[in-house]
């Protein structure tokens, strides 16, 4: 289940948000660039001041690394791991099919992005 994320002061001239979450500490020996791709939505209206619960926001949706193209929840297989909501706001929207991957994401953004915020939860498996 995604989580609600409430989104305020996206800068004016704003044209579209993206949204990655990703998990920079998996064990490299499951992948060997340690990261995990969870969720990327891109070309999100610059007017989206919230996601609630359960919901994925309206926009383009990247494919993460499982294949995903909808959020993919926690599953560290070892320990805690930290989860980043990256959050960034554009000054144009990007010309990029669904299921584009976040690699491809970051290279579009690239000159276009006015503002940026980050918000790191953590996250263990009960065993």
């Amino acid at each position: 289940v995604s989580p609600a994320l409430e989104i305020s002061g996206v800068p004016e001239g704003a044209k579209a948000l993206v949204l990655i979450m990703d998990d920079p500490d998996v064990p490299t020996r499951l992948r060997e660039d340690g990261m995990w791709d969870h969720w990327v939505v891109f070309n999100i209206p610059p007017e989206t001041d919230r996601i609630k619960e359960a919901t994925e926001p309206e926009g383009t949706h990247g494919k993460g690394t499982g294949g995903n193209f909808e959020y993919y929840g926690p599953c560290p297989p070892d320990r805690q791991h930290r989860y980043f909501f990256k959050l960034y706001a554009l000054d144009a929207k990007l010309k990029l099919p669904e299921g584009a991957s976040k690699k491809d994401v970051e290279q579009a953004m690239q000159g276009h992005i006015l503002e940026q915020t980050e918000l790191m939860g953590l996250y263990e498996r009960q065993r």
